[in-house]
């Protein structure tokens, strides 16, 4: 009888070791199948295909206006620069879907990101370096300081609005533009304190160029400066300073910005 005992025990021990094994399993299955279930967050779409349109279209523009740049290209690092940076960051989520679209695009307080294509010239006509210092007046959102610095050392935005100056330094910082250091100010002045600077980029129209940023720029470099009354026909004017401090400057072709605020 005792015999017959032990056998029953260990065959009831058996049995719920089995149980416990299939519970296991079945828990395990449910966990896969519960984990299967839940949809996968939406990846975050780069834009590649947008910003290889983008990148045919500046190269277009570019051949249509060579008699008023001077030449029928943009540079290759210039395009290369603008293929990489990622644009729809720059812009607000109501408009991101059309932050490749060839035309400039509202950021809030009344300011825009520029047009791709002047981006684009405006980047090129500065013949950045890599061992160069940029200024930029009026960098908005931040996106062409961006751009300037894939190509340079250090760049310096100012933003005369302080929202948009925060917001720039934040989303530059985010996007690990260590190169860049963004102030916020009246850009009529420019940046005496990190001065002299190997090119000047303003996007905003002034009603003349500013003689402070005339004053920073170094002999033998380039400003970029959109030239006109608010709202009305401006130019796009290439500013350059010979070695004995010469200036000499080239209307290039109308354009339509935003005005320069602050002394201007």
């Amino acid at each position: 009888m005792a015999q017959s005992r032990d056998i029953a025990r260990a065959g009831t021990n058996k049995g719920f070791g089995a149980g416990r094994r299939l519970i296991t399993a079945a828990i395990a299955i449910m966990s896969v199948l519960a984990a299967l279930a839940i949809p996968a967050a939406p990846a975050e779409p780069d834009y590649a295909l947008e910003r290889a349109t983008m990148i045919r279209t500046i190269v277009v523009h570019a051949a249509h206006v060579r008699s008023a740049i001077g030449r029928d290209r943009i540079a290759p690092a210039v395009l290369e620069a603008m293929g990489i940076v990622p644009r729809h960051e720059f812009v607000p989520d109501g408009v991101r879907r059309e932050a490749y679209a060839d035309r400039p695009l509202p950021i809030g307080y009344g300011q825009t990101i520029s047009q791709p294509f002047i981006v684009a010239l405006m980047t090129d006509l500065l013949q950045a370096g890599a061992s160069d210092v940029m200024l930029e007046l009026g960098t908005g959102s931040g996106y062409q300081a961006a751009v300037l610095a894939r190509l340079a050392r250090q760049v310096h935005p100012l933003e005369i609005v302080p929202a948009l100056a925060d917001a720039a330094t934040q989303r530059l910082q985010r996007l690990s533009y260590v190169n860049v250091a963004t102030r916020q100010g009246d850009g009529y002045y420019g940046w005496q304190e990190a001065a002299p600077f190997d090119g000047i980029i303003v996007t905003a129209a002034a009603s003349q160029i500013p003689p402070p940023l005339i004053a920073q720029l170094k002999p033998g470099r380039r400003m970029v400066i959109p030239v006109g009354a608010p709202f009305a026909l401006q130019h796009l004017v290439l500013v350059e300073v010979d070695g004995e401090r010469k200036v000499t400057t080239r209307q290039l072709l109308p354009v339509q910005f935003v005005p320069l605020t602050g002394r201007n």
